[in-house]
């Protein structure tokens, strides 16, 4: 295999962490790795809420960090919490700085959207629904105008090189299939997104599959909560895959949820209704369509024609579908939108190997808990770059001169098998979903494993497969129900809440001894 060493520190992922970072970073020599064009596939630029942060005068982070603390089912880290709260003003104004076109009043300050189980409206937006997307704009341009960041773009970090103890370098390809090249650095930073992908119905963009994680767990890093998977409960049900997403701001503006017979069966099941905390949303929206009720987002009497302009991105989606969002309710389902898990960092982002730092979604800071309070993905994005980014200054020390990289043409390779990438999506859903029991992670873990041993040789499959199964073994060790993860066999909170930390051996120990006629 041939093999390029670099000063540079290496940045897997091209979405907001990453941006972000590469920014901090400056001006020490990055080289990041995108699988697509800047701002093309990356979950952040999909984003519709925005920002979760303490920005009117009658809010504070304190508050914000109580209501984080309450949305996470006992197993956020309230130091973290309180941490990630203290900076959020501050990323506000460096993003606005940057050029985000955040949404302002008249007076100048900034328009606060409500959203489930926040106590009071502090959500950062712009243009309604179309956070995600402005911000990406304003880090993407800044990126392309910092000298010392080169992207590679067409290109994915396919395997963690390690030695000594410690992560020495990545592997990476050409995102339509070859032979991977290494690189070795003098650091990592991983930042490419989450797992949701791994579901046959998600939100997520095609290519987020969890991958990243799946990389670091393969390299022998410990992944904590991974169990922990959030389901969207308003994925705009219309057959589309990915499934556009009808954002929480607009249950925030007062959208209600009815099924079929015109019930609005939010208000039996929580005292804060369609604003309830997601997991509760997501449950009672996945045993409607259960039951054949057929959900569906009325918007009609509290925005009316005001969603095609306020909420592009929702009336886009609509529109593909044949709705019209003015005049007919929106059929919803859940979808796996968000995972609380990841690769287990400590407050200054690093993993438990030496020489690897993970930000946004693919690591699991403490932040989120069992249920991520609304918005705070991103804020914790944010967070979480910058404090990698100085972590990593100041392990390599002074800065060093790296000339770009050139790499060699690469002789092609299959990619994973469509097929056996829907059979994985499809046992996630089945086994590992809104609802789940004993019976059903076991028949998940079994498929995994046939999946895995069908084409052993291509590590964007293994790195999913081995993120699945981190996934079940953990829903499968935690009897109980907490935040995302409720389980029929175990309806009850158990008295004390823990989070979880488990290695891919100790996850696949779990496998083989249920199926070991498949392993």
């Amino acid at each position: 295999m041939t093999e390029i060493a670099t000063d540079r520190v290496v940045i897997v992922g091209a979405g907001l962490a990453a941006l972000y970072a590469a920014l901090k970073l400056a001006p020490r020599p990055v080289l990041m790795i995108s699988p697509e064009p800047l701002g093309q596939g990356a979950s952040s630029a999909w984003a519709q809420g925005g920002v979760a942060a303490a920005m009117d005068p009658r809010d504070s982070a304190d508050a914000h960090a109580d209501d984080t603390v309450r949305a996470g089912a006992g197993t956020v880290d309230a130091g973290i919490a309180q941490l990630v709260t203290d900076e959020a003003r501050a990323h506000i104004l460096d993003l606005t700085t940057l050029g985000t076109p955040f949404d302002r009043t008249p007076e100048g300050g900034y328009v606060m959207s409500r959203e489930a189980a926040h106590s009071i409206a502090r959500v950062v937006r712009v243009k309604g629904d179309q956070a995600g997307a402005e911000i990406m704009r304003a880090l993407i341009a800044a990126v392309r105008d910092t000298p010392s960041v080169q992207v590679l773009e067409g290109r994915i970090a396919t395997g963690l090189v390690t030695g000594a103890g410690r992560v020495t370098g990545i592997r990476i390809a050409r995102a339509e299939g070859s032979q991977p090249v290494t690189i070795t650095a003098p650091a990592v930073l991983l930042a490419g997104g989450g797992s949701g992908g791994l579901y046959a119905v998600t939100t997520n963009p095609p290519r987020i599959r969890g991958q990243v994680i799946g990389m670091a767990a393969r390299a022998g890093a410990v992944i904590a909560d991974a169990e922990f998977v959030q389901f969207h409960p308003t994925a705009i049900d219309c057959g589309e895959d990915p499934a556009p997403l009808a954002t929480e701001a607009l249950r925030g503006e007062g959208a209600h949820l009815v099924n079929r017979r015109d019930e609005r069966f939010m208000l039996a099941i929580h005292p804060d209704a369609e604003l309830a905390p997601r997991d509760v949303v997501a449950r009672a929206v996945y045993a409607q369509s259960q039951a054949g009720l057929r959900p569906v987002l009325d918007t009609r009497a509290c925005l009316g024609p005001r969603i095609l302009s306020e909420f592009p991105a929702v009336a886009a989606a609509c529109a593909r579908a044949g709705i019209d969002p003015a005049s007919q309710p929106i059929p919803v389902a859940a979808a796996a939108h968000y995972h609380m898990g990841g690769v287990a960092v400590d407050a200054r982002g690093r993993a438990s190997l030496a020489g690897l730092w993970v930000a946004g979604e693919a690591s699991s800071t403490g932040l989120h808990g069992a249920n991520r309070l609304a918005s705070n993905g991103l804020l914790e994005a944010l967070v979480f770059a910058r404090i990698c980014a100085l972590g990593i200054g100041a392990a390599l020390g002074p800065l060093a001169d790296a000339p770009p990289l050139t790499l060699p043409d690469l002789p092609p390779a299959p990619l994973p098998d469509p097929a056996l990438v829907a059979r994985l999506r499809r046992a996630m859903t089945d086994g590992a979903g809104v609802v789940r029991d004993a019976g059903g992670l076991r028949r998940a873990l079994a498929e995994i494993a046939t999946v895995e041993a069908a084409q052993p040789d291509c590590e964007t499959l293994l790195n999913m497969s081995a993120t699945a199964t981190l996934i079940c073994a953990a829903a499968l060790t935690r009897e109980e129900s907490r935040g995302a993860h409720f389980r029929s066999d175990f309806p009850d909170p158990a008295p004390t809440a823990r989070r979880s930390r488990m290695t891919l051996d100790e996850a696949r120990a779990i496998r083989d001894a249920l199926h070991p006629e498949v392993t």
